[in-house]
Formats: C-alpha cells, sequence, structure tokens
C-alpha cells in the first residue's frame, strides 16, 4: 500500500513529465508560426553579357590506312609526328597540345553469303589544339593541312579567364533581381523590407557553335577564315525579401 507522500511525489513527478512534453511540442510549433508573421517574396534572375573570345580550342587529328597494323601505326606515327612539328614551328606552346585520342582498327569488306574479308587497318590519332593567337588561327589550320593533318573535328572558343564578364554578369543579374522584387511588392501592395538571402547558380559561358569539318579545305589557297564571334556569359541568382505594409 503506498503512503500518502509517496503518491503524492509519483504525482508531482508526472505533471512535470507532461508539462515538459507540452513544452516541447509546442515549441516547434511557435518557431514554424514566427515564420509565417512576415511576408516573403521568392524570387530568381539572370544577368547575362556578351565577351569577345581571345582562346580557341581546336580538335584536329590524322587518319591513316595500311595492309598491316604496324604499318598503319608506323604512317600514323609519322605524319601525326609532322603535324606536331608544325603546330610548334607556328608557335603553339607544347602544353597547349594534348593527345585527345589514339585508335587502332581492322578493317573488312562484307559481302553477302561471304564471310568478312581483311581489306587493312586503320590507324588514327587526335590531338586538342589550345590557340591564343586567333589572327592567325585560319593559317595555322591550313598549315597542320599541309604537312598530313586530314580531320578536322571542330572548334571551340572561350576566354582565358572570365571573372570580369563574369562580375559584369553579376551586376546585371542582381540589378534585374532587384526591379523584379520592387515590380511584385508594387504590384501586392507591399513595400520591400530587407533582403533576408541572396544565392547565385551556376554559371556559363555559351560558345558559338563548333564549326564542322566540311568548313576546312585542304587545298584552299588563301587561308581559311575563321570567324570567332561573341560569347554568353550569364549567372543566376535568387533572392528572398522580407517585405512590409
Amino acid at each position: 500500500m503506498k503512503t500518502p507522500i509517496l503518491a503524492g511525489a509519483l504525482a508531482l513527478a508526472l505533471l512535470a513529465t507532461c508539462a515538459a512534453g507540452a513544452v516541447a511540442q509546442a515549441a516547434p510549433d511557435a518557431s514554424a508560426g514566427s515564420m509565417f508573421r512576415a511576408t516573403t517574396l521568392n524570387l530568381s534572375a539572370s544577368g547575362e553579357v556578351k565577351a569577345a573570345p581571345d582562346m580557341a580550342t581546336i580538335s584536329l587529328g590524322v587518319q591513316s590506312q595500311q595492309p598491316t597494323a604496324a604499318e598503319a601505326m608506323a604512317d600514323n606515327a609519322r605524319q601525326m609526328g609532322q603535324v606536331i612539328a608544325a603546330l610548334k614551328k607556328a608557335g603553339i606552346d607544347a602544353k597547349d597540345i594534348q593527345t585527345s585520342g589514339l585508335n587502332l582498327n581492322a578493317q573488312y569488306d562484307y559481302e553477302q553469303n561471304k564471310p568478312p574479308r581483311l581489306t587493312g587497318y586503320q590507324a588514327s590519332n587526335q590531338v586538342s589544339v589550345t590557340v591564343y593567337d586567333l589572327a592567325r588561327l585560319g593559317q595555322t589550320l591550313d598549315a597542320m593541312v599541309a604537312v598530313g593533318a586530314n580531320q578536322i573535328n571542330g572548334i571551340s572558343f572561350g576566354l582565358k579567364d572570365a571573372r570580369a564578364a563574369e562580375d559584369a554578369a553579376r551586376l546585371k543579374a542582381v540589378q534585374a533581381l532587384q526591379a523584379k522584387a520592387q515590380l511584385y511588392a508594387g504590384a501586392t501592395g507591399y513595400r520591400i523590407g530587407r533582403l533576408v538571402s541572396l544565392g547565385e547558380g551556376t554559371g556559363y559561358v555559351s560558345p558559338p557553335q563548333p564549326l564542322p569539318v566540311m568548313a576546312f579545305r585542304a587545298e584552299a589557297k588563301a587561308s581559311t577564315p575563321v570567324e570567332a564571334g561573341q560569347l554568353d556569359v550569364r549567372i543566376d541568382v535568387t533572392g528572398l525579401y522580407e517585405l512590409t505594409k
């Protein structure tokens, strides 16, 4: 049989436990409710600027076909050696020339109702070349073709340092975000109280479309014309604003 003192103590302990649970449950509700006491505006905007490229990356190579694998590789190595030597002679630094692909494949002739017949081997070697003197880009391409390059897979243009263009795009993005916030606030009868948070998405540089292989002619008498155009540099931002009446 429990004594009155012990029963009272148990009752008090139970009440304290229940009260603590009630406080613990009420705290999140109060915090969640405070989020809705302010009217907020969550927006996104982007800024874009154009910039003239100051570098280009060319993908070019040599493809050779010979009766044996050894002959195909030897012939390909000789021609590619001439191409790389010509690149360096044209002022391209060795660090700006990188092998991007090396392949050797057997070639077969297929006839109906007959087994495939081996006709030889095809070797190909591709390099990625970075050029900083865009004024001589066409001449460089012609020189490569003259010494044996028979594959040009395209050109992409870029910026050596995109920070200045990106900062200009950031300013435009923030200005567009602020203008959009003012418009929404005015349309709904509010005023901008403060900027609560500002975030930046992934920016990008959108280059012109790569030039196709057909744009270059191995027997052209004049330098191959190459137009660099302009790049689109874009930055995306998001902002959370608190509104007031």
